[in-house]
């Protein structure tokens, strides 16, 4: 008896990048949708990893019945990978024509900015021959939506996040110790910020704040052993600083005790292979004992166990919108954009709009430290500010110390100033060399 032809168009989804959590609610949504309008869904497993070689094999066709409830799940059920389509000509070649030859005629690429990268040169080589959408995850919340809208995943990290804070802060309290924890974000504080903003935590330290340029971990630490002095001042031994991952990728990282660093396809440091937590905890310690003050101090990183956790009803919702929001453009003729959601509505982004001119890529969406939100933000903290070099503050904090009002003041300062000068690069390092000797 000859087979039967399928003549149904053929729509494909993959993933690209780390996990985010509401990966599935897209899977789920877009394949219910793209069947209930006459489309055969596959998946493609591993995002890019295997079409950049040219092999299909990888590719499983999605049925209602396989995707139903998986909006409920974290992680992916098409699992994920950091593959660079775009990492040379052959590549995309290659890409795009096991596309074509699975029968593609429509693509959902679901990622952050280089798994947007990808789809936006997929679309380019395809001239129209494929038409392709993206789907924005990431719990970095770094992708330049419009309204500011987050990205999906962000509020379930977010809200994970603040637990593990929220339980660290007690931890801290009833055992009179200090936690720094160092959470996700590359590019962006959102993260970082937004849990720290919702737990209350002591303070957080995000990279927007030194402006642009290197930054000096030695500024970091200040930052934080300036906050442990002030809290001795109101008679608290305890904290949890929060330090947004992204300080490390700007450190100067030939002065850090590094053996060697991998990168990944899209030519990233591989910032889980820098032990930043550790480098704070270690310096915080040093300081701390040279200054006279005892206390313990705990180096903790959260991160990969908040981008596969259960989705928060936000993302589902959001993410079953983004879903057929994303097949409804498509099949509407739309190709090459980002899919959004403002006001309720979908809303489609030209990739091309989305890149950075100066650098080719997908612009990232950095706090803005000049926002009423960052401000909120930065008034609850507990951290050194200009008017504490002022009297009787000054003398107080100094008296936590081994320092003299002015020795304080001159070591610091510039952990304040950095945080607030217009250019960091105008901001002098102190001697450090020097001012181990005068506490000593």
């Amino acid at each position: 008896m000859p087979q039967k032809i399928d003549n149904r168009l053929t729509l494909a989804i993959l993933v690209g990048g780390g996990p985010a959590p509401g990966i599935n609610g897209v899977i789920a949504s877009a394949t219910i949708e793209a069947i209930n309008s006459g489309l055969r869904v596959i998946g493609i497993r591993e995002g890019y990893r295997w079409l950049v070689k040219g092999d299909i094999s990888q590719a499983v066709e999605l049925r209602i019945a396989d995707v139903s409830r998986v909006h409920f799940t974290g992680g992916s059920i098409l699992r994920t990978s950091r593959t660079n389509p775009a990492s040379d000509e052959e590549s995309i070649a290659r890409t795009v024509e096991a596309l074509e030859r699975l029968g593609v005629r429509y693509l959902i690429c679901i990622g952050g900015d280089d798994t947007t990268f990808g789809a936006a040169r997929i679309a380019e080589r395809a001239s129209g021959r494929i038409g392709v959408a993206t789907v924005p995850k990431t719990i970095d919340n770094d992708l330049p939506l419009p309204e500011n809208v987050p990205t999906f995943g962000f509020e379930t990290a977010r809200a994970f996040g603040t637990t593990i804070i929220e339980s660290l802060m007690e931890d801290s309290r009833s055992t009179d110790r200090w936690y720094v924890v160092v959470t996700m974000g590359r590019k962006a504080g959102a993260l970082a910020l937004g849990i720290g903003k919702s737990a209350g935590a002591t303070l957080t330290v995000i990279p927007e704040e030194f402006g642009s340029g290197r930054i000096d971990l030695r500024l970091v630490v200040d930052i934080i052993v300036g906050a442990i002095v002030k809290r001795l001042v109101a008679g608290h031994d305890d904290g949890v600083a929060i330090v947004a991952e992204g300080i490390a990728e700007r450190l100067d990282l030939d002065t850090l005790p590094l053996d060697s660093l991998q990168r990944d396809a899209y030519g990233h440091v591989h910032i889980a292979d820098i032990p930043l937590a550790t480098f704070l905890r270690d310096r915080i310690r040093t300081t701390i004992n040279e200054l006279g003050i005892h206390g313990t101090v705990i180096a903790k990183d959260i991160g990969y166990e908040l981008r596969c956790a259960r989705p928060v009803p936000f993302d589902i919702e959001y993410t079953r919108t983004l879903g057929y929001g994303a097949v409804r453009y498509l099949l509407n003729g739309g190709s090459g954009a980002l899919i959004a959601l403002t006001g309720g509505s979908v809303t489609p982004v030209k990739l091309a709009d989305l890149l950075d001119p100066a650098t080719g890529r997908i612009r990232t969406r950095i706090v803005d430290v000049k926002s009423e939100s960052y401000t909120v933000a930065r008034s609850y903290m507990i951290r050194l500010n200009a008017s504490d070099f002022e009297e009787p503050m000054l003398s107080q904090l100094a008296a936590q110390t081994r320092l003299t009002p002015r020795e304080f003041e001159r070591r610091f300062r510039p952990a304040v100033a950095a945080t607030i000068a217009v250019s960091p690069a105008a901001v002098t390092v102190p001697d450090y060399d020097d001012l181990s000797r005068a506490v000593k």
